[in-house]
């Protein structure tokens, strides 16, 4: 199933594309037991949001053999984790606001994610059933002020990760009977139009089920929980020069099976 959540005129909803390009309309909470069910009615969506109201946004780094070769980094012996606050949660077709408070940034950055979607509360999982813990797969933007990250965030990797805008998540949250190999899936991301990214999933170095295994370990997955898994080579910052996001930009992640998740790119106004 292919699930949208959109607004409506009142409050967010959920729904099931079909392949006509039709929807049916979804009752129910995607995160609690009982989960979605149709109600039989057909519907056009309204504007789309994120698809899924997240409660945790946790982040992988250095997880594609191809971008820790192009930053110069030895592979790692365990996944490197950051979370993500939830206010940086957005939604399709919306603006990435370059920060412009205090330390003005000038180093923001796209990384193209596939993201995954905890159903049900996952601890101390096995990565044999990992992926029973899984509700869905949707694209994600790691959006990341470099200058933040690594000069002006304290040795952390969370304030330059986690200004407003920067997670976007979409278009679509496509369920694993549609997604059975979460580790062979096409992952791009263009700007303007221009291909940055081209990779594949089977370039993770920690993949969906062992990152699970990983996160789980004496600690709760709350349903809702999103893992961001890491990017491919292509990032702005391994260019020479540098090439980052400016306003006016576009940028579109494109993941097999999913999906285009485009949003574009404006200055914030204080």
């Amino acid at each position: 199933m292919r699930i949208v959540r959109h607004l409506t005129p009142t409050g967010p909803a959920h729904a099931a594309l079909q392949p006509d390009g039709s929807a049916l309309a979804l009752a129910g909470d995607p995160l609690a037991p009982g989960g979605l069910r149709p109600t039989g009615e057909t519907l056009r969506p309204g504007k789309l949001l994120a698809p899924v109201a997240a409660t945790n946004l946790i982040g992988v780094g250095l997880n594609y053999r191809s971008h820790a070769q192009e930053v110069g980094r030895p592979l790692p012996e365990f996944p490197m984790i950051f979370v993500k606050t939830i206010n940086a949660l957005h939604h399709p077709g919306e603006p990435i606001l370059l920060p412009r408070s205090q330390n003005t940034s000038h180093e923001v950055d796209y990384e193209a994610e596939l993201a995954v979607v905890i159903g049900r509360a996952a601890k101390n999982v096995s990565r044999e059933r990992a992926l029973d813990h899984v509700l869905g797969y949707t694209i994600a933007n790691d959006v990341s002020a470099r200058d933040w990250q690594f000069k002006w965030g304290g040795g952390q990797f969370c304030q330059g990760k986690s200004f407003d805008t920067f997670c976007p998540l979409g278009p679509v949250l496509v369920t694993p009977d549609e997604l059975p190999d979460p580790g062979r899936l096409a992952i791009r991301a263009r700007v303007n139009g221009e291909l940055r990214q081209d990779s594949n999933t089977s370039d993770l170095i920690f993949d969906v089920p062992a990152l699970i295994a990983f996160l789980s370990a004496s600690k709760t997955l709350l349903p809702g929980t999103v893992i961001l898994t890491g990017t491919p080579a292509g990032v702005g910052t391994a260019f020479t020069p540098p090439r980052y996001l400016r306003a006016g930009d576009t940028v579109e992640i494109e993941i097999e099976g999913i999906g285009t998740l485009s949003n574009p790119v404006a200055e914030e106004h204080p």
